[in-house]
């Protein structure tokens, strides 16, 4: 059966309401500096809702030159599956726009992609601004769009003084968590990265990591660092591996705890106690590092507050309101 009910336009949102389409468009489009009071932008609200009426996407482009849609950008794709610090974030990032009144566009993006490739995503995905998880120092397109001032916020750290960025306090946390293991006596520590050696630009963990065993006066020992793919499975391969070289560790270092997870399973399945033979320290503290066995031992990362700051931030860069600057 079809259905003949024709759409909802703005021009009956503006009836019901008893305003003009020009204050329909403002209250929808959340234009802050029109003079509209917060009864009039109810009653719109309220009339839009009961008519059904949806803003069409090119239309308020054309109209204002908003889209109203924020993008996301994760990089390398595989994290997505597997990377348990990003759904939190993902998370509270959709709850916001939800809150504000925009959609959430999330695209993915190699670590070798072209210049172009930010380009062709603002232009062809009509978004207002952009969110990156993912960031890596030596990435000429990024620059130049944060330093075109286009609204971009960054999950991590850029050397641009133009950046805008929400980061956790990995310096702190990973220095705290090395520390931590040192003082419990451990010499030979071992570290697994969340990601493959080389393949981040910056790798801010295992740089802070390598400091602390040098400022503990602790040999750095190359064949006690291994690379991960983000997953649990590839922290298990990581640790299986170490493992197999002979003289294991008396702790583990892990990047973050999808692959803290997959080494403990290694570790047991080696024979060997955590955290008597071997002492275990993850990063994030995502929900299910309290059903690891034993529990995990972790630095807990704000991955909702972030997430959430991360799609304030970028509304605030996109409707030019103060607090973007700060």
């Amino acid at each position: 059966m079809v259905n003949s009910r024709k759409r909802s336009t703005s021009r009956d949102v503006a009836e019901q309401a008893g305003v003009s389409r020009t204050t329909v468009s403002f209250v929808l489009n959340d234009v802050r500096h029109a003079n509209i009071s917060d009864d009039t932008r109810q009653r719109v609200r309220r009339a839009a809702a009961e008519l059904g009426y949806v803003p069409h996407a090119a239309a308020r482009a054309l109209a204002g030159g908003k889209s109203g849609t924020l993008g996301l950008l994760v990089r390398p794709l595989k994290m997505l599956p597997v990377d348990a610090f990003l759904h939190q974030l993902l998370h509270s990032l959709m709850e916001v726009c939800l809150e504000r009144g925009y959609r959430l566009l999330v695209e993915t993006a190699s670590s070798s992609s072209p210049p172009e490739t930010y380009v062709q995503m603002v232009r062809a995905k009509q978004i207002d601004g952009l969110v990156v998880l993912g960031v890596y120092e030596e990435d000429p397109g990024l620059t130049a769009l944060i330093e075109s001032g286009y609204p971009v916020v960054l999950v991590g750290h850029h050397p641009s003084p133009e950046s805008r960025m929400v980061s956790s306090a990995d310096e702190d946390g990973i220095a705290r968590s090395t520390a931590h293991l040192i003082g419990l006596g451990h010499r030979r520590l071992a570290f697994i990265h969340y990601a493959p050696l080389g393949d981040l630009g910056e790798e801010l963990r295992l740089r802070v990591f390598a400091r602390a065993l040098e400022r503990a006066d602790i040999l750095y020992l190359p064949g006690l660092v291994m690379g991960g793919d983000f997953s649990a499975a590839s922290g298990y391969e990581a640790m299986r591996r170490i493992l197999a070289a002979g003289q294991p560790p008396t702790a583990l270092v892990a990047g973050n705890d999808t692959i803290a997870i997959g080494a403990m399973a290694a570790i047991r399945e080696a024979g060997y106690c955590i955290p008597g033979d071997i002492a275990v320290v993850g990063y994030d503290d995502i929900p299910t590092a309290r059903f690891a066995a034993p529990p995990l031992t972790t630095m807990r990362v704000p991955a909702h507050a972030m997430g959430r700051a991360c799609g304030e931030m970028a509304i605030a860069m996109i409707r030019g309101e103060p607090e973007a600057m700060r």
